[in-house]
């Protein structure tokens, strides 16, 4: 029974992890990652497709996203599809490819990035709580275990609710330090 339990909720936990870790590799932090242009869809022959179905996007630097598109034809499309993603990124067009240069943060920027990442974190571990919750509920609701038994699920439940929070805070760190540094 107890299996049935925590099963999900960890699976729950660990897609809440997986949830910020997406967000974190999506914001901008002064290294060049081409996971930046993971919201641009170009509109290629009717449909809107990922920029990386049509074009190679690659961090040659640090500092630089460059976009080689498969076919010529597409790269106004491409060049088109990064502005009016609004991710704040001015693509530079040569006719064969696209290149998209990083400008450095400011301090201030930095800051601000630092405190968005830590209200994520904290959005995450409250997701892990109340999964948590949700797991002790269903165990206090399950008359057919003895109390002993509850008791050790509901440490189990506990104890893995508290590595989830350390991974949290670990990822969170990661980032904090990659940001900060310049």
């Amino acid at each position: 029974m107890s299996k049935a339990i925590l099963d999900p909720m960890n699976a729950a936990m660990d897609k809440a992890i997986l949830s910020l870790k997406g967000d974190l590799a999506k914001l901008r932090t002064g290294r060049a990652s081409t996971a930046l242009l993971e919201p641009c869809h170009v509109d290629y022959y009717g449909s809107s497709v990922p920029i990386n179905q049509v074009a190679n996007v690659t961090t040659p630097d640090a500092r630089t996203i460059q976009v080689t598109p498969w076919e010529q034809g597409t790269i106004a499309a491409i060049e088109k599809s990064i502005l009016a993603a609004n991710i704040g990124l001015t693509p530079q067009n040569d006719g064969k490819v696209i290149r998209i240069s990083l400008p450095p943060m400011t301090e201030e920027r930095r800051k601000d990035l630092v405190k968005g990442i830590k209200k994520m974190g904290e959005d995450t571990k409250v997701a892990i709580r109340n999964q948590r919750r949700d797991a002790n509920e269903a165990v206090k609701k399950d008359k057919s275990l003895p109390e002993d038994e509850s008791k050790k699920v509901m440490d189990q439940i506990q104890k893995k609710t508290d590595e989830k929070v350390a991974e949290v805070d670990k990822v969170i760190a990661t980032k904090e330090k990659e940001i900060l540094t310049v």
